[in-house]
């Protein structure tokens, strides 16, 4: 065996202490150098899945023909009227467009002139025909405005409305909600308040509805990757932008950041700064714990720099191995701290029970050497098994966990050489006190009598709760949806969830990319019939539908209206004494009808507001007449512009469009949109089942997601096999019989089906975060049931009692000390990440106190 052999080792680097101090410090050296140069982190969630498996080959292929539609970084403009939302929005692209050396293009997709111009176009027939009629009726009002396009021309329609009234020919059922504005607009004018008006509103009617309450502006930013947020420089330069803005410096408007690159930056900073502020208070926490263990400074500081050095050590092999740690494997610091520790507490705890014959230098090599025979074996097994439970992982597609088990796997090689030859050489050199046989925990005695003669009960008991896991395993869920891990108050998030709940700004879509543009629409009209869609765009949809009925009614309201609102040569601007003339003229016209007019009409508030604007200083009066025609030029023009619609087919939509659903070789792209809300897995999975059953090679993020949530929970079937293999292998290797084997794979499995039923009657969802609690069950299980199996082979009567049993208490407390530092995350995914390791790691530590000293078979040498 390797009792001595590993004995006489750990003996050989006590006696040359200091030559193995300065050889770690020159491996450290080089790891530090390794992980400050070679090694980055990427946030990007898209690469936590093999580019092998098919899904993903076509999700990335999209990508690659789609470009533009990658990496972005998106402004959500939301104001107090649609105008100053559009004003907003377009000078931001505008100012973002310029720059090129943060921006490759900034562009707002709900502007487009030819979207603008056949507006009309894309209502149905019916309400069509409503809102031109409304346009109709207003004629008058608006032949005056299109002349006069100031507060001069807006009474001046007031008076031609007062006059109707008084000739009884003036129906205003249809105008309240217009004249409404007017009056609200009035009156703040008039108490020098003046607040701009919505012509978009007013005329616009339910058109205006239909165009949204946001705007948005789209910009790819140029990534720097060799930062942490590859977006932050860019984003710092459209905040600046942001904060020069005429309405947002006036509070009418505010700009909200979200798209891929925003999120994925926010959530580094988030996972970042849980990671750095976990990883030194869980140093602190478990220098205490070591404290409590040990009872000596000079072992506590041995153990504490040997845990250093191996994070160091391990650090620079995941700088070589890898170069880019994700967002699970960049956890790989607190799992290193947390399980290496175990090995140096059994160490340290036995090291420091030891009597040796001799004494002073001598009898402390003595010492190492008998703690080297007695528990350097089990830690080498544990280490073993532990890596073997990590290094499972590493052949899956889930690469976000195979990562982080190469790094965890060869990590646990790095922390068993440092346990047997820098801690040794540390000990030495600090020479601690020995002869400490309170190490163990002599009280406990009892409690093991106990466990024993109640044994068939126990396991009576853990085999019920066994069946229990067994059956609740299918009610297990996994959520692969990466927006569920993130902070929902970052304000990527709080601007997404804006626009979630609107089929056509959702996250949550699928795309299909089929032969030509026929197939596109054949594929458009099988994929619309199903329930679970709401609509379904490709290039056709930008075409109207009913063409020629709809240019009937725009053509025959724009032979009306087009020769009252094309007016070659406007009116001047008025002055203040123009404007007060104009107001007071319109106050005693509406005077003369107040009469004739309802209690609650507004055109007796909109009277009362002239005859006080009338009277009004000149600032006053030219800051009304600001504010009530300032965005009334764009709305006529926009309304000239529709009425002069024509025919259009698929040639005349514009390359900006037509390039993000069709390729230059003739490809087409069909982009469908789901009905209700996918906020939960339930139904997205519904939704994307629903669509590959009619089209198996569908892609898109709604598909990523249902696809990856299926090829993790598959690398995890398949991983867990193989480690529990792999251990089984190992462990028959070290301890040459089966039901020696099957003691310690047992409590690891019943552990495991505890954590199951903790997880469901919570509940606790498993996402693609905390589901890396299962290689560390595995690994930490492993090690606490070796040694103890192994003390009973040994001999060892009462395994509560030994010092074996405190060292596993106080590497439970010092591994859930480094667990629970990433459960106080305000990453929802690492806080997860964090609880479900308490949880498996508390069901682990049942089953080896509990379940392992039942489980174990009674010796001759045991007592009744």
């Amino acid at each position: 065996m390797l009792f001595a052999p590993i004995g006489r080792f750990i003996t050989l680097c006590a006696r040359h202490a200091w030559l193995v101090v300065a050889l770690f410090c020159v491996l450290s050296g080089a790891g530090v150098y390794a992980g400050m140069t070679q090694l980055g982190v990427t946030t990007d969630t898209s690469k936590m899945l093999s580019p092998r498996l098919q899904w993903k080959q076509r999700s990335d292929e999209m990508a690659r023909l789609f470009p533009q539609k990658e990496n972005l970084l998106v402004a959500v403009v939301e104001a107090d009227l649609p105008e100053e939302g559009q004003e907003t929005a377009r000078q931001l692209a505008e100012k973002l467009a310029a720059d090129h050396k943060h921006f490759a293009f900034a562009n707002r997709p709900d502007a487009n002139p030819y979207l603008e111009r056949n507006g009309l176009m894309f209502l149905e027939p019916k309400p069509l025909a409503g809102i031109l009629n409304d346009t109709i009726a207003a004629q008058p009002f608006l032949s005056a405005l299109a002349q006069d396009p100031s507060a001069r021309g807006l009474f001046g329609a007031l008076s031609l409305i007062a006059e109707g009234v008084k000739t009884g020919q003036a129906n205003l059922a249809g105008f309240q909600a217009p004249l409404t504005g007017f009056a609200n607009t009035l009156e703040k004018a008039a108490d020098g308040q003046a607040s701009p008006l919505s012509w978009q509103r007013l005329l616009g009617g339910q058109l205006s509805d239909l165009a949204g309450r946001y705007q948005f502006v789209m910009t790819q930013p140029i990534l720097d990757y060799g930062s942490f947020q590859p977006g932050g420089e860019a984003t710092d330069a459209m905040r600046a932008v942001i904060r020069d803005l005429e309405f947002v410096r006036s509070g009418h408007a505010k700009v909200h950041l979200t798209g891929q690159v925003q999120l994925d930056d926010e959530e580094f900073a988030t996972v970042a700064e849980g990671m750095v502020a976990g990883l030194v208070g869980s140093l602190l926490l478990v220098t205490l714990w070591l404290t409590l263990a040990v009872r000596s400074w000079r072992v506590v500081l041995p153990i504490v720099v040997t845990l250093v050095v191996g994070l160091l050590l391990t650090t620079g092999f995941a700088a070589v191995a890898v170069g880019t740690l994700n967002l699970i494997s960049v956890a790989f610091a607190i799992l290193f701290v947390g399980i290496a520790v175990d090995f140096a507490i059994q160490f340290s705890v036995r090291f420091r029970a030891q009597i040796p014959a001799a004494t002073g230098r001598e009898g402390m090599y003595e010492a190492l050497r008998m703690t080297g025979e007695e528990t350097g074996h089990q830690i080498l097994v544990a280490s073993l098994a532990t890596s073997a439970g990590f290094l499972a992982f590493t052949p899956t597609a889930f690469l976000g966990v195979a990562q982080l088990g190469l790094i965890a796997g060869i990590g646990m090689i790095v922390a068993f050489v440092c346990t047997t030859t820098l801690l040794p050489a540390l000990l030495c050199i600090c020479h601690p006190p020995l002869n400490c046989p309170s190490m163990g925990y002599v009280w406990m005695k009892p409690v093991d009598v106990k466990i024993r003669q109640h044994r068939k009960w126990l396991l009576a008991f853990f085999g019920v709760v066994a069946v229990v896991g067994l059956v609740l395993v299918p009610a297990l869920q996994f959520d692969g949806d990466p927006l569920h891990t993130k902070n929902p108050n970052s304000e990527g998030m709080r601007a997404l969830s804006l626009l979630i709940n609107n089929p056509q700004t959702s996250p949550y879509s699928a795309e299909l990319l089929v032969a030509s543009l026929a197939d596109a629409e054949k594929q458009a009209d099988r994929l619309g019939e199903l329930p679970d869609v709401h609509d379904v765009m490709w290039l056709g949809s930008y075409v109207p539908t009913q063409q020629p009925e709809k240019l009937a009614l725009i053509q025959d309201a724009a032979s009306l209206l087009l020769p009252t609102l094309i007016v070659p040569t406007p009116k001047p601007a008025p002055d203040a004494a123009t404007l007060r003339t104009a107001a007071a003229n319109t106050a005693r016209a509406l005077a003369e009808v107040l009469d004739k007019l309802p209690a609650n009409d507004p055109l007796r508030r909109i009277q009362a507001a002239l005859a006080r604007l009338a009277t009004a200083p000149d600032a006053t009066l030219e800051a009304a007449n600001t504010a009530l025609v300032r965005f009334l030029p764009p709305e006529l023009n926009q309304l000239r512009s529709m009425l002069q619609a024509g025919p259009v087919t698929m040639h005349d939509v514009p390359p900006s469009i037509a390039n993000d659903y069709l390729l230059p070789d003739g490809r087409a792209l069909v982009e469908v949109h789901p009905k209700g809300v996918m906020s939960s897995s339930g139904a997205l999975r519904k939704f994307v089942g629903s669509l590959q059953k009619v089209e198996p090679d569908m892609a898109g993020t709604a598909v990523d997601i249902v696809e990856s949530a299926r090829s993790i929970v598959r690398a995890f079937e398949q991983a867990a096999g193989a480690a529990v293999v792999m251990i089984a292998i190992i462990l028959m290797i070290a301890l040459r019989r089966i039901k020696d084997m099957a003691l310690v794979l047992a409590p690891l499995l019943l552990s495991a089906l505890m954590t199951v039923i903790l997880v469901v009657l919570l509940p606790e969802t498993l996402n693609f975060a905390n589901i890396i609690a299962l290689p560390l069950l595995l690994g930490v299980g492993v090690s606490f049931n070796i040694y103890f199996v192994m003390n009973w082979r040994d001999g060892v009567k009462f395994p509560l009692a030994s010092p074996t049993a405190r060292a596993v208490l106080f590497s439970a407390l010092t591994t859930g000390t480094a667990f629970g530092s990433l459960a106080l995350s305000h990453h929802p995914g690492t806080a997860s990440m964090g609880r479900l390791l308490l949880l498996s790691l508390a069901c682990t530590l049942l089953g080896t106190l509990v379940f392992v000293p039942a489980l174990l078979p009674k010796r001759a040498i045991d007592e009744d």
